[in-house]
C-alpha cells in the first residue's frame, strides 16, 4: 500500500437534529487494501456511507479523497472524483437490460455530444461500441457475459447484487464502498463474492471498504477493520485484534452479569 492513503476522514460527525448520529470518526484506508466498517445494528455504518458520497452532509470534520479535501462536493461530483458504492438495499434499473445498467455506470466517460446523439454521428457510434465492449468485460469479473440482454429485474437476488458492484466499477472508482455485499447470499456465493472483491482489488488496483454482518467474509478478506457503535469507534486493528477484542465482544453480545 502506498504511503499516501486514498481516503482519509478526520473527526467525522454528523447531527440530526439533537441527536448525535456519527461522532469523532477518523478512518484511513491505503491504496489497493481491503477494509471493513462492522458493528451491530444501528451503529451508524450506513450514515458513515452516506457521508462520504455526500448523501449527508456532515456536520462537522473531514474527508480527504486522494489528498484532496472533498468538502463542498456533491454526490455527483465525489463519484466522479473516484469514489463509488453499492447499498444495502439493491438500487437497479430493473425495466433495463443488464448491459444497459451498466452502460448508466460508464456516464462519467461518454464524450459524446447532444448532437452527435441526436443524429447518430460517427462518434456517437464509436462511444457506444466502446460503452458495449466495455460493459461486458465488466460482467465477465462475475461471468455475467451471457445475461447482458436480460432485464435486471428478471435476475435472481444474489447477480442482482453482484450486478450493482458491476454497475458501481463502472464509475471508474479509486475506492469502492459495498454496503453488506453479502447479504442474501447462500455460503457458496459468499465464498465466491470474497474471491472476486480479492480480484477486484488487484485488476482494478482500486481499494475496498465494506460494511458486512457475515463474519466469516470480513474476517477472511479484510486487512484492516474499524468497529463502530452508537456512532463512535469502538475498535480498530486486524481480524484477530477485533476478534479478541472484549469491548467488541460485549458490543456484539452484550456484558456477562456478574
Amino acid at each position: 500500500m502506498s504511503e499516501t492513503p486514498i481516503l482519509e476522514c478526520r473527526r467525522l460527525g454528523i447531527d440530526f437534529g439533537g441527536l448525535t448520529a456519527v461522532d469523532e470518526f477518523d478512518l484511513t484506508v491505503g491504496r489497493r487494501e481491503i477494509a471493513g466498517l462492522i458493528g451491530p445494528n444501528g451503529a451508524g455504518k450506513t450514515t458513515v456511507f452516506n457521508l462520504l458520497t455526500k448523501v449527508y452532509k456532515p456536520t462537522r470534520g473531514t474527508i480527504m479523497l486522494d489528498g484532496v479535501d472533498t468538502h463542498g462536493m456533491t454526490t455527483v461530483q465525489v463519484n466522479r472524483a473516484g469514489i463509488a458504492r453499492t447499498f444495502q438495499n439493491i438500487r437497479l434499473f430493473n425495466n433495463l437490460t443488464v448491459e444497459d445498467n451498466v452502460k448508466l455506470g460508464q456516464h462519467n466517460h461518454i464524450n459524446y455530444g447532444l448532437w452527435s446523439g441526436l443524429f447518430r454521428l460517427p462518434s456517437y457510434w464509436r462511444e457506444e461500441k466502446a460503452a458495449h465492449e466495455r460493459a461486458l468485460d465488466l460482467l465477465s469479473i462475475f461471468d455475467m457475459q451471457d445475461m447482458a440482454d436480460a432485464k435486471a429485474g428478471s435476475l435472481p437476488y444474489g447477480a442482482q447484487r453482484r450486478l450493482e458492484i458491476v454497475r458501481a466499477l463502472a464509475t471508474e472508482p479509486k475506492i469502492l464502498l459495498l454496503d453488506e455485499p453479502a447479504a442474501g447470499m447462500n455460503p457458496s456465493e459468499t465464498a465466491e463474492l470474497m474471491e472476486n472483491i480479492r480480484k477486484i482489488r488487484d485488476t482494478f488496483s482500486i481499494a475496498v471498504l465494506l460494511i458486512e454482518h457475515d463474519m466469516k467474509l470480513v474476517m477472511g478478506i479484510c486487512e484492516n477493520i474499524t468497529v463502530v457503535n452508537f456512532g463512535k469507534i469502538i475498535a480498530k486493528g486486524t481480524a484477530e485484534q477485533i476478534q479478541n477484542d472484549p469491548v467488541v465482544i460485549e458490543a456484539y453480545l452484550g456484558k456477562k452479569e456478574a
